[in-house]
């Protein structure tokens, strides 16, 4: 048997100095165009909207079956609407995380507002809490915001990206402010450390489960929809309060989010009332404000079949 080991091709020798490189060119431009004045990467974000929306036409078959799903009532012009500001609102949101690389506290400071109170009465009593928030515009600046008015250890869940420079970038924008940082594909694991200290867990609760065994289906927009109970059952082992978060923008540039209590003491028994309260009140808050959800990810990509039981009402 050979033991010799086996010698590194040309490729394999410099593919990571590559990566690393690749890593500090794209950081050095994005940190460079962050520098510029908010107001100039809005017409920049007009411009890229106008390539995404007309030209390109990203998903743009998704977005208006998804808004058909939901809003069947209303007509394709209203619908067509709703498709642009999201667009707008979309590229927006991209340009505004890039801002992250650069601009101090203050510049959020007065730009994301919310009633904080909601959460730090919580912290005051010892207690941890879960936040349970939808794909809405925009949680980047959200997680920023969070840290800097509330105490609590905030840990986000995130779900890596396939290319490693971007991934990088990305999580060295969200962790700028002490953001403890989950993978999606290990946060039970990583969870673990945290589990008895006192966190504020961040969750997007509208993901589409990748494992429909373990989901729960309920009637969303009229629709089966499955959801996953993860969430839920965290919070019902862990005996965390569980706060709902929407996110609205008043003017471009400005955010406030609000948070609601929906359960200060889950147990395992409300784990299925639970997600129905959240599922509701999704619904709810897209409708009153439909282009602030993320329509472009296919939410309703799974068909429910008779073999999954009745969804709930």
């Amino acid at each position: 048997m050979n033991n010799q080991p086996r010698p590194y091709s040309l490729f394999t020798i410099h593919y990571l100095p590559l990566t690393f490189l690749m890593y500090y060119i794209v950081y050095g431009f994005l940190y460079l165009f962050s520098l510029l004045p908010l107001r100039v990467l809005y017409w920049i974000s007009d411009f890229f909207y106008f390539l995404v929306y007309y030209v390109i036409g990203y998903r743009k078959e998704v977005v208006m079956h998804n808004l058909q799903i939901a809003f069947p009532q209303k007509t394709v012009k209203e619908r067509t609407r709703i498709a642009k500001n999201f667009y707008h609102k979309f590229i927006d949101s991209m340009i505004e995380t890039i801002k992250l690389l650069s601009a101090p506290d203050s510049f959020f400071e007065k730009r994301f507002t919310g009633n904080w109170e909601v959460i730090n009465k919580y912290y005051a009593e010892g207690r941890s809490v879960q936040l349970h928030l939808g794909h809405n515009f925009n949680w980047e600046w959200g997680n920023v915001s969070l840290l800097m008015h509330s105490q609590y250890k905030f840990l986000g869940v995130y779900m890596p990206l396939a290319n490693k420079t971007f991934d990088r970038i990305f999580k060295k924008i969200r962790s700028r402010s002490g953001t403890v940082l989950l993978s999606a594909h290990h946060m039970t694991r990583e969870f673990l450390p945290h589990r008895n200290t006192q966190y504020c867990l961040g969750l997007v609760a509208d993901q589409s489960p990748s494992n429909i065994a373990k989901s729960e289906w309920f009637h969303f927009f009229d629709r089966k929809t499955a959801f996953i109970m993860g969430p839920a059952k965290n919070a019902a082992k862990n005996n965390t309060v569980v706060i709902f978060a929407f996110i609205n923008r008043p003017k471009r540039g400005y955010y406030h989010v609000t948070f609601s209590v929906a359960e200060e003491f889950p147990t395992a028994e409300s784990e299925i009332a639970l997600t129905h309260q959240f599922v509701n009140y999704l619904e709810a808050v897209i409708k009153a404000n439909p282009d602030m959800w993320l329509w472009s990810h296919r939410r309703w990509k799974h068909a429910w079949k008779e073999e999954y039981g009745p969804a709930i009402q």
